[in-house]
């Protein structure tokens, strides 16, 4: 979501790092054989288990695919997410090369009783798709994308990014919705909904997956579609990786052009009441072909503070659409311009240099009235040593007009999600930065009603239930059919009945 562009280019955080070479599978597979002693892990209910070394050698032998020791070249990488401030070490790491080492990794994991992690961009604010002392599976070898464009249908391995799908679907004059950052893995946005540029004309991720292929829990890989195992395919599209490990998706693809006309208009932070009054309005009466979000931010070292408006337009007269953005005055930048929705899709993008912490809360909204915006923008405070913000995604049109029940996603009456977010250096004290953001939204979430899953962060038990609204009791018996030990508990978790 936009919620990252925002915290690292108000940090100012730039720099391209060179990524790791990988180590050959072989050497990895070596270092894992040469295990001498016992491994020291964890349950998944927090309890000590310990690993064998010859369960361990077994576990490599059976693989096409490498198990990372915390010795071994590459460990350090694939623990790793995207939020710098999660520092989790797992016991081992199995990185499948394909749908059979998901199979075994998590046959091994249930014969152990391991705590599971699911790591597939590593996007998880939270830190989810890793963990301490548990076995984290890493699906970055399991990236690729095939596309049957007489069939209007794209087939995405479960580790892949969502840029490659972009790409891959754009070759063929197609697409399908999928978020707003292009390193984003496609398996976490997806199972958790999947909010995107495009979404509100063509609905959500979890819309658009007409098939999936899981590893459930006792190691078995079921198809889910419409008519195969449908209490599955409901439940994925929504309920995040409750029921296992999805290997492949199959998605709806759309004739599509290729070109948006997309970008900023930025203003001082001065005006930003003015400026969520204008978007409450505008955005309530916007076409499907509008996606528009709001930002308000205020870099870390006292620099000026900015207030603007994200475009994504991909109807057909940008110039009738967008006219009464000239009402708002001349902007200090104004950025929308036509341009390739691939190369679009990238402008999110980051690179992460390692140098920030990041904390988030969310909620959705019906609406934006003057209380919430008297909320946000009074209650509002930066600092010198953080990075602040706040602002929203655009939902309804498509998304919307799917009755709740179609998937395990349940808030088709979200018009927009609504972020508050700070980032300081990491090595900082994060305490005062995550109190004041804690504080700041307990003014503002009595005026949401519900959060995204992909977004969850440290809720409570009956607070998680209730976000799944009207669909939690499905979700607890498909829950129970597929996972009745909650092996996979690394998310917006529902435990079985």
């Amino acid at each position: 979501m936009y919620r990252r562009t925002f915290l690292q280019s108000a940090a100012a955080v730039s720099g391209l790092l060179p990524l790791a070479a990988r180590p050959s599978f072989a050497g990895l597979y070596q270092a894992a054989a040469a295990a001498t002693g016992d491994l020291e892990a964890v349950r998944g209910d927090g309890r000590p288990v310990t690993l064998p070394a010859s369960s361990i050698k077994d576990l490599a032998a059976s693989l096409r695919g490498p198990v990372l020791l915390a010795s071994s070249a590459g460990y350090d990488a694939a623990r790793r997410v995207l939020n710098p401030s999660i520092d989790k070490r797992p016991a081992l790491i199995v990185q499948p090369t394909g749908t059979a080492d998901v199979r075994r990794a998590v046959s091994f994991a249930s014969a152990h009783g391991l705590l599971v992690a699911v790591k597939c961009g590593g996007h998880s604010f939270s830190g989810m798709s890793t963990c301490d002392k548990g076995l984290q599976i890493d699906l970055s070898n399991m990236r690729g994308v095939r596309v049957d464009p007489k069939a209007k249908r794209a087939y995405v391995e479960g580790g892949t990014l969502l840029g490659l799908v972009d790409h891959e679907a754009a070759a063929h004059g197609m697409m399908t919705p999928l978020g707003t950052v292009s390193h984003t893995g496609v398996g976490g946005l997806t199972t958790g909904g999947g909010f995107g540029r495009l979404a509100r004309k063509y609905g959500l991720a979890v819309d658009n997956v007409v098939g999936v292929d899981v590893v459930t829990a006792d190691g078995s890989v079921r198809h889910g579609d419409a008519t195969e195992n449908p209490d599955l395919y409901w439940g994925v599209r929504g309920g995040g990786g409750n029921f296992g490990v999805v290997t492949n998706f199959e998605f709806q693809l759309h004739p599509f052009s290729g070109i948006v006309t997309g970008g900023e208009v930025v203003f001082p932070i001065a005006r930003a009441r003015d400026l969520l009054r204008f978007y409450a309005e505008w955005s309530q009466k916007a076409p499907d072909d509008l996606y528009v979000d709001f930002v308000m931010s205020q870099p870390s070292g006292g620099k000026d503070g900015v207030s603007l408006l994200h475009i994504c337009y991909c109807g057909d007269d940008a110039d009738r659409d967008l006219a009464t953005l000239r009402t708002l005055g001349t902007p200090i930048a104004n950025t929308i311009k036509a341009q390739p929705y691939v190369a679009f899709q990238k402008s999110g993008d980051y690179t992460d240099a390692r140098t920030m912490g990041e904390y988030m809360k969310s909620g959705f909204t019906t609406g934006i009235s003057e209380k919430l915006i008297a909320g946000v923008i009074d209650g509002f405070e930066g600092h010198p040593a953080r990075s602040t913000g706040v602002f929203t995604q655009h939902a309804g049109g498509a998304i919307g007009r799917h009755p709740v029940g179609t998937c395990a996603f349940p808030h088709r009456h979200a018009q927009h999600a609504l972020m508050a977010a700070v980032s300081w250096k990491v090595g900082d004290d994060a305490a005062p930065h995550m109190a004041w953001t804690r504080k700041y939204w307990s003014t503002i979430e009595p005026l949401t009603s519900g959060f995204y899953i992909n977004e969850v962060n440290d809720e409570s038990r009956a607070v998680l239930n209730a976000n799944y609204r009207e669909n939690f009791p499905r979700m607890v018996a498909v829950k129970k059919q597929y996972d009745p030990a909650n092996l996979f508990r690394l998310n917006a978790n529902v435990q079985p009945a």
